[in-house]
């Protein structure tokens, strides 16, 4: 099941709690030593019309100790910074990434662009 992650509201309490008991227990292996590969294969493509070096580091650093591979892509690197529309870059991203994470300056641009993706 493909669910997007929008806001906290949109999960009921009983998924939040499995969610943070899943990393929880990743976590805890990783640390281990006991390292494993759920993303193996996978790409999160990660678009930034906003700075942040921790949003960038932790969603980089927790994608490759599951496996997979984060592409950093900056709005200002891509047509969006050139006035593409919103749902023309989701629909690209879309067909070449198994997730994507936005950080942005609005709530209606994350939704655009995940009702596009």
């Amino acid at each position: 099941m493909n669910k997007d992650f929008l806001c906290l509201s949109d999960w009921s309490l009983e998924e939040l709690e499995k969610i943070f008991t899943l990393t929880s227990e990743l976590k805890s292996k990783q640390k281990a030593g006991m390292p494993h590969q759920l993303l193996a294969g996978k790409t999160l493509g990660m678009l930034f019309e906003k700075s942040s070096t921790r949003t960038r580091v932790s969603f980089e650093a927790g994608i490759f100790h599951l496996g997979g591979h984060a592409l950093f892509l900056a709005s200002g690197n891509t047509q969006m910074g050139r006035g593409e529309p919103i749902k023309d870059t989701a629909r690209c991203m879309a067909r070449y990434v198994d997730g994507v994470m936005i950080r942005t300056y609005s709530q209606q641009a994350v939704e655009e662009f995940a009702k596009y993706s």
